[in-house]
């Protein structure tokens, strides 16, 4: 038996259709906002998904440029797959309304607070895509992804993140934030994105996520775009889960 769920979102974006479409719609695009790496394959209708050593596909079930876009991944051997649905719309003043959907087909029944915590996700995600077109329009951002330790599953690890990144107890959104990740440097930006579950900072050259998932019994993770042309992927991402480790021991 498959439990379904759904995610429906619509935001308002600074940018026109063509430009949202760039950016939901083609693989460097998404991999701007998203995670993972995605690979768009329009005339075989195909999209394909890699995290780390995992890799999915999914058949591209509506292709109407720069209107809509959706598709399918594959079932898995307990019939759960997931579906998504991206409809952009024009605005005034050159801007564009894009109306969301994920569908999910679950083997599993994983609660109210699993669905709530996709939600919040997508939230974020969508916002990153904001200021994606606003900050960093026409530009593309390589993947950045890391993994605290088991113990900051615990709900309490949160505050100590939060305050290695030199902010207070309740951070508010605009103000400016300054620490250093060795083998990184200095990030030096201002938190664009606060909630009990997620921080996001941005910089000149970055968008930096921060992921609170204790909620799934996970730990906390980073999921970064990083758009500087002589990022190291690797480097970084050694840096980040040593600087994780170390904050959150």
């Amino acid at each position: 038996m498959t439990h379904e769920f759904e995610v429906a979102k619509q935001v308002e974006l600074p940018a026109s259709p063509e430009a949202v479409w760039d950016a939901v719609a083609t693989g460097p695009g998404i991999d701007s906002w998203f995670m993972g790496k995605h690979e768009v394959d329009a005339p075989a209708r195909r999209v394909r998904f890699t995290m780390g050593e995992f890799t999915s596909e999914a058949e591209i079930t509506t292709w109407e440029p720069p209107r809509r876009f959706a598709y399918r991944g594959e079932a898995a051997p307990d019939g759960s797959f997931d579906a998504f649905e991206f409809l952009v719309e024009a605005a005034a003043g050159g801007t564009s309304v894009l109306r969301f959907v994920h569908h999910s087909f679950t083997a599993q029944d994983w609660g109210e607070e699993y669905h709530e915590g996709f939600g919040r996700g997508w939230d974020m995600y969508l916002h990153t895509l904001g200021q994606l077109l606003e900050f960093f329009p026409g530009r593309r951002a390589r993947f950045v992804l890391a993994g605290g330790p088991e113990s900051s599953a615990s709900p309490d690890a949160w505050s100590k993140l939060i305050s290695a990144l030199g902010l207070p107890a309740k951070p508010e959104i605009g103000q400016p934030v300054r620490f250093t990740v060795d083998g990184v440097g200095a990030i030096d930006g201002i938190l664009d994105y606060t909630t009990p579950h997620y921080a996001g900072i941005r910089t000149a050259d970055a968008l930096y996520r921060f992921h609170e998932r204790s909620a799934m019994g996970m730990p906390i993770a980073v999921g970064h775009h990083l758009f500087a042309a002589d990022a190291e992927v690797d480097q970084e991402n050694k840096a980040w889960q040593a600087w994780l480790e170390s904050v959150l021991a």
